[in-house]
């Protein structure tokens, strides 16, 4: 960094040259960005990206009509932000809400009743035939069609159903499932 006293100076007046556009041009920079298109959450990060460009500018307090350089800078931010936004698809984003997003609020004892059933369930599945799982799993969890189970293993789709449905039967006879 240079230490020169004429570059201090300058860089001392540029900071609060910037300071002073920041306190007098905050709200408007807001409205500016507003009236634009920006997103009114992205609108205050927008309004700082300014001052930051700002005060890496070195001779900023030398510049005459410093407040359409301010809003210049400022066009160039509005433009970067929307095009951000364009790339980022942000018109698509749903904003979260919970009242549309959320869950039920879901008890310690209800969290631990679904994982219990799991285990009961999986327990169960480990107790049947090899074929019989096999079966399940491929027509429950894969959602593969009975004909095409019936190609994959070599037997009749006669033989699926009919595995399938002694299956079921066991694991809701074991899982106390309706």
């Amino acid at each position: 960094m240079n230490g020169n006293p004429s570059t201090l100076k300058a860089r001392s007046a540029d900071s609060v040259t910037v300071e002073a556009l920041a306190r007098g041009h905050h709200s408007s920079l807001l409205r500016y960005f507003k009236k634009r298109g920006v997103r009114e959450e992205d609108a205050e990060d927008a309004v700082q990206e300014v001052f930051v460009r700002l005060s890496r500018r070195q001779g900023l307090s030398d510049i005459e009509r410093i407040e359409g350089y301010l809003f210049e800078t400022a066009a160039n931010v509005a433009i970067d932000v929307q095009r951000h936004n364009r790339v980022r698809h942000f018109q698509s984003h749903v904003v979260y809400d919970d009242s549309q997003h959320g869950r039920p609020e879901c008890s310690c004892e209800a969290v631990f009743e679904g994982q219990e059933a799991i285990e009961q369930l999986l327990s169960a599945l480990r107790e049947l035939p090899d074929r019989t799982r096999m079966i399940f799993i491929l027509a429950r969890l894969e959602h593969m069609k009975q004909s095409e189970i019936a190609q994959r293993l070599g037997i009749s789709v006669s033989a699926v159903e009919k595995q399938l449905t002694k299956g079921l039967a066991y694991l809701a006879l074991r899982t106390s499932m309706p």
